[in-house]
């Protein structure tokens, strides 16, 4: 498994940005397939966004598609999530992920299909 931390977090305004990072350590990076989730009170934790090992690949859930991006850089061991157009609904804690692969294509959107969990990071948004 790797470890990760996420940061980035904090409290934003209606239709205000925040990017978030995740730095993983204690195994080999680009080995992973990296996915962002979120949990809002009282629900279930939601699947966002994921990235494949080699970048190529994205995939995002409709809820968040076209306002947020995720991106990776391998060369620092770090996964981001840009969020634009932030919304009070998008109140949660935010999660990465970790998921072992060998494609460098493989876009895991499932929660069992990841080994590896940060803390998570509150992001706020007042409405």
């Amino acid at each position: 498994q790797v470890q990760l931390v996420e940061s980035g977090g904090g409290l934003v305004q209606t239709g205000g940005s925040l990017r978030l990072s995740c730095a993983a350590s204690g195994r080999t990076f680009s080995g992973y397939a990296m996915g962002w989730f979120r949990q809002a009170p009282g629900k279930e934790r939601e699947f966002l966004a994921t990235i494949s090992w080699s970048g190529s690949n994205t995939y995002y859930a409709d809820s968040v598609k076209g306002r947020f991006t995720i991106a990776r850089d391998n060369a620092k061991n770090t996964v981001y999530l840009l969020m634009n157009s932030l919304t009070p609904e998008d109140t949660a804690v935010y999660y990465c992920a970790a998921s072992p692969t060998s494609s460098y294509r493989w876009v895991p959107a499932a929660e069992y299909e990841y080994d590896s969990w940060g803390q998570g990071t509150q992001v706020t948004v007042s409405s």
